[in-house]
């Protein structure tokens, strides 16, 4: 068992993410089977039962369809390139390095927080090819410790939204010029969402609505071009066009209606991009 854990703000969205991973897994047909989130859970000293209402664990098939086309194009990446470096940014307690089936010559950097990052060296062990690094990912001095030499894929789930642009911008100019040649992949929300969370953090009491509001949104994938024209736009895939994979007849026969609605089939989506 771990130390009494009560993470608030962005952090706390990762206890969330980790929750509903974990119940995904008990699933019989689980789409993501991260049974490593379900080991974590019951190693973590915290009140989970804040979370297990109805409303909460209804969104286990979102988080765990983003997590599997997440993981769907790092592992597509790494089997066309078996030396890469992987940078996970803003990890959270992520098992991602331990979920993929990854090539003995992978180096993976795992990037957060130092008390989260602290946290998830008593749950996942480092090793040779395994490291974390504890630190903000807008601080441009951790990125030195990263080798340049090889191609990299840079994974940034549930992070940029959180980022105002100028600090987005930023980030992905100082991750292209440490680097060659690489992949982004990164989830985006519609600009209706951003605003709907702005208002609901300023309004709402936090009994209600405990989450910072989002402060980037992506409309289309070509944002990532005018982010940063370095970039290419390869690929984007809207969350709810995966329904097909939910187990739950019940919750696959609403996200395939969700998925009629342009407004709401774009509300979440993945994005691959190259430079």
């Amino acid at each position: 068992m771990t130390g009494k854990v009560d993470f608030t703000g962005v952090q706390s969205t990762m206890l969330v993410t980790l929750y509903l991973r974990a119940l995904d897994s008990r699933e019989q047909d689980s789409i993501l089977g991260d049974h490593a989130a379900a080991e974590a859970v019951g190693r973590i000293d915290y009140d989970w039962a804040k979370l297990a209402q109805p409303g909460m664990a209804s969104n286990r098939f979102l988080v765990a369809l983003r997590a599997k086309q997440f993981d769907d194009w790092a592992a597509d990446f790494l089997r066309r390139n078996p030396d890469a470096t992987v940078l996970q940014l803003g990890c959270g307690l992520d098992s991602r390095a331990f979920r993929l089936d990854l090539p003995s010559g992978v180096r993976w950097f795992d990037v957060d927080l130092p008390d989260v990052i602290e946290l998830r060296r008593e749950l996942y062990p480092e090793s040779e090819g395994y490291r974390t690094i504890g630190a903000s990912v807008t601080d441009p001095a951790w990125l030195a410790e990263i080798p340049a030499d090889q191609p990299v894929l840079i994974i940034a789930e549930g992070l940029l939204m959180y980022l105002p642009t100028s600090e987005v911008e930023a980030l992905l100019r100082r991750l292209t010029d440490h680097f060659r040649t690489g992949e982004l992949i990164f989830d985006g929300v519609a600009l209706w969402v951003v605003r709907m969370t702005q208002w609901c953090a300023r309004r709402l009491p936090k009994r209600i609505y405990d989450y910072p509001g989002y402060l980037t949104a992506t409309q289309e994938g070509r944002d990532v071009e005018r982010w940063n024209p370095k970039f290419r736009f390869l690929a984007a895939v809207p969350i709810f066009s995966l329904h097909a994979k939910v187990p739950n007849p019940t919750f696959r026969a609403l996200y395939r209606a969700a998925n009629r609605w342009r407004a709401v089939r774009y509300w979440l989506r993945v994005f691959r991009a190259e430079f």
